[in-house]
């Protein structure tokens, strides 16, 4: 029996860009479900969902943050018996094309959680200079506590299995979630593992992190890491 599969695709003020993701989704892989979770936009993100059958929309009252919308989708998830859930951005950066593979390498069972990575192989993916010492020092932090093997630890381009949806729907980081994410499903007793995907330049938009935002950020995600090495998070077993 194929598995089902939902994509998750947290939305904030995506007017100009969440119309392309739905359509690319719908070409390249129908038969999975999507559900869209807008994070309080003041644009016409809803709307234009709305134009879509066979969608899902999940409408926070008011913005939460990424890490709220995309726990909010992991709960939808569990809460509709999915077996993998997919992680896709609302920008087009994500290439949508290669969901069916990522969703493949979960049904093999290569991993809970596989990430499609910039940095896997090759790419003309050439990330700001913040961008990348940023995702060094991440690299580092993460590698110090699950050992090592996820060069990308900032994708959200991710999908899921039962026993991650049930934990993220259970536990999941406020903000700039990515990197401790994979913390918790090391200290769940999953595994994480990569694949090489091209990502797309964005197509509408603003990125939510700016450049005085970055120090807050590397603090704030150093120390939540650093706390969650002291804490007990459950460990998922599949029941069926």
């Amino acid at each position: 029996m194929e598995p089902r599969v939902l994509i998750i695709i947290p939305a904030y003020n995506e007017e100009d860009s969440i119309g392309n993701v739905l359509q690319s989704i719908r070409d390249h892989c129908p038969e999975y479900d999507v559900v869209v979770i807008d994070d309080g936009s003041a644009d016409a993100t809803a709307q234009i969902v709305g134009r879509f059958e066979n969608v899902a929309l999940v409408r926070l009252p008011y913005n939460l943050g990424i890490g709220a919308s995309v726990q909010t989708g992991y709960k939808y998830a569990m809460q509709e018996g999915y077996d993998i859930a997919v992680q896709c951005d609302a920008d087009g950066q994500h290439p949508v094309d290669r969901i069916p593979s990522l969703v493949a390498r979960v049904t093999a069972g290569d991993a809970d959680l596989i990430i499609g990575s910039r940095y896997v192989a090759e790419s003309a993916y050439k990330p700001s200079l913040g961008r990348r010492v940023g995702k060094s020092i991440l690299s580092r932090l993460v590698d110090a506590v699950v050992g090592g093997g996820i060069t990308d630890t900032t994708s959200g381009f991710r999908a899921a299995n039962r026993k991650v949806i049930a934990t993220f729907a259970k536990y999941y980081p406020d903000d700039y979630p990515e990197a401790e994410a994979l913390v918790i499903v090391h200290k769940s007793g999953l595994k994480a593992a990569e694949t090489a995907v091209e990502m797309n330049p964005r197509q509408g938009g603003r990125t939510s992190i700016r450049l005085l935002h970055a120090v807050y950020y590397m603090i704030k995600v150093a120390l939540a890491i650093f706390i969650d090495v002291f804490r007990k998070f459950t460990k998922h077993v599949e029941t069926r």
